[in-house]
């Protein structure tokens, strides 16, 4: 697998924004204090909308603070602010302290208005900094725009930096393409395509080039898998024309795809802003942001981002299960269910949008929802399905109180998977819980602890397994493990709990109970009140 990440990561390192560096405004008024704390702290709660302006007001009335300036420029970029961050890029620039990544934004808004000497003029700004590693190809797709003779010869002397050469090599094969050289181009892609997303990326910008020339065959040489967006582009042939801003956008968003892979940082959010403003159409840049926005806590802007993509977008499903998936991560399970539910009802819908809802209902404890799920996708795997497709399954039965049914599934995914320590416990558990095959159970049990010997639910399972077979005396520290190692889980503080009681333990109970209490729900919650209050 080609792994990139790393290196772009470490090329594109841009210096933070020192904690400690404040603005020094205090003395011009109160007015421009205030709206310096508010843009503080809507920036802190994800509020981009409140931040920005709040920002543009106190640059308004302080437009010499660089330090003001350099938040704002931030904020604006991490906001969608385009005008906010062009002000303060401009106010960065005129005093020598620019950030290296605002080169990018100037680079894109002169891609997306088509005008060539301000393209040029904005690469050539990239200097030998950072950004440099994108002039190579940058400049090639200026070429490609200009219609000139040889579009590929900024390519041929990258530097020697390896992110560039990498860079200049998928540029290469895309403009090949582009300009009408099949053949070289499709021969020049298939050398740098590994198996990770940016060979997803690099295929569907290919593909779209070569329907757009009337290359539709070659194209679907290049639309083969199942991933969603691939799928979607070979039922739908969409070309794209060559241009600077279709290949200005790519090549940012390419780059952002590696660094998504860590958390998000102020480079993410210059390479998307930069992609989308190159082509606003650039739905792959979207999906990048959204997923930025929903780590550094602006779920909401997340969630209007995701909404920006319209239904015949080829990335309409990452949209989707991307929405339903940040609900559900957010803890809003009411609005991830009707996310979810939106998704796996389409008629494109793939296994992992049924398999998503059908998680949701099963965390929700809707087991009954749930099993005529989980059995389709067992169906539709076939004789493919494995231990953890029978699994889910199993489950869902035995959630949905349907016990003889989910046995008779655990036991498959235990045939399948002798080994899987989740399915070791799950069956060894349940066998435990309905009081059956004790000795059997047991056995399993220790296998999988074994497997996992610091996993506190397994080590629940087990310290439970030997108190119901009258080993009380091994199961307590089992279970004082376990609840030291996972001390919000409801059902390890509650057999703990039991433990405590019937040892004549009542206080340690009692507070064993009551940590289990705080984050039980339901049933749950309803049993540990009858326990605090009146014991076993």
């Amino acid at each position: 697998m080609t792994r990139s990440a790393p290196l772009f990561a470490a090329a594109l390192a841009v210096a933070a924004v020192s904690p400690g560096a404040a603005p020094a405004f205090a003395a011009a008024g109160a007015d421009i204090a205030a709206a310096y704390a508010r843009a503080r702290i809507a920036e802190a709660a994800g509020d981009l909308s409140t931040s920005t302006r709040a920002y543009a007001t106190a640059l308004d009335a302080a437009p010499a603070d660089v330090a003001l300036a350099l938040r704002a420029y931030r904020e604006g970029v991490r906001g969608g602010d385009m005008a906010l961050a062009d002000r303060a890029a401009a106010i960065l620039t005129a005093r020598g302290v620019a950030p290296n990544d605002a080169g990018l934004l100037a680079v894109a808004k002169a891609a997306q208005a088509g005008d060539l000497p301000a393209a040029r003029t904005a690469v050539a700004a990239l200097g030998t900094g950072p950004m440099r590693i994108f002039a190579p190809s940058l400049k090639a797709w200026i070429a490609v725009e200009a219609r000139q003779a040889d579009p590929l010869s900024p390519l041929d002397a990258p530097g020697n930096d390896v992110v560039a050469r990498r860079l200049a090599r998928e540029t290469r094969a895309l403009v090949l393409l582009a300009t009408g050289q099949t053949a070289p181009g499709l021969a020049a892609l298939r050398a740098v395509l590994g198996n990770d997303q940016a060979a997803q990326d690099n295929r569907l910008a290919a593909a779209r080039l070569l329907v757009a020339r009337g290359e539709s065959a070659a194209a679907e040489t290049l639309l083969t898998g199942d991933a969603p967006a691939i799928v979607a582009l070979r039922a739908r042939p969409e070309g794209r024309d060559a241009s600077l801003a279709f290949g200005t956008s790519h090549l940012f968003a390419r780059v952002a795809s590696d660094l998504a892979l860590g958390a998000p940082g102020p480079m993410s959010f210059a390479l998307t802003r930069a992609a989308l403003r190159a082509d606003p159409r650039n739905d792959r840049a979207r999906l990048l942001l959204a997923s930025a926005l929903a780590k550094d806590g602006a779920l909401d802007a997340a969630l209007a981002t995701l909404a920006e993509i319209p239904g015949d977008s080829i990335h309409a499903r990452a949209a989707a299960a991307g929405r339903a998936q940040l609900l559900a991560e957010a803890d809003r399970p009411v609005d991830a269910l009707a996310a979810a539910r939106a998704a796996a009802a389409a008629p494109d819908a793939t296994s992992s949008d049924i398999r998503r809802l059908a998680d949701l209902y099963l965390a929700a404890g809707e087991g009954a929802a749930a099993v005529p799920l989980y059995r389709s996708l067992v169906e539709r795997a076939g004789d493919a399905a494995d231990g953890t497709d029978w699994l889910q399954l199993g489950a869902a039965l035995d959630r949905a109180g349907r016990w003889p049914e989910a046995r008779a599934a655990l036991e498959r995914a235990h045939a399948l998977s002798p080994d899987d320590p989740l399915v070791l416990n799950y069956l060894g558990y349940s066998l435990v819980d309905h009081g059956e095959r004790l000795a059997e159970a047991q056995a399993m049990l220790e296998r999988a602890a074994a497997r996992r010997p610091d996993d506190p639910a397994i080590i629940d399972s087990l310290g439970w397994a030997l108190h119901r077979r009258g080993q009380s005396a091994r199961a307590l520290p089992l279970l004082e493990r376990a609840a030291a190692a996972s001390p919000g889980d409801p059902e390890v503080g509650e057999h703990l709990g039991d433990l405590y009681w019937q040892a004549g333990r009542r206080y340690e109970a009692r507070y064993a109970w009551r940590a289990a209490r705080v984050e039980a729900e339901g049933d749950v919650a309803a049993r540990l009140d009858r326990k605090i209050a009146d014991g076993l």
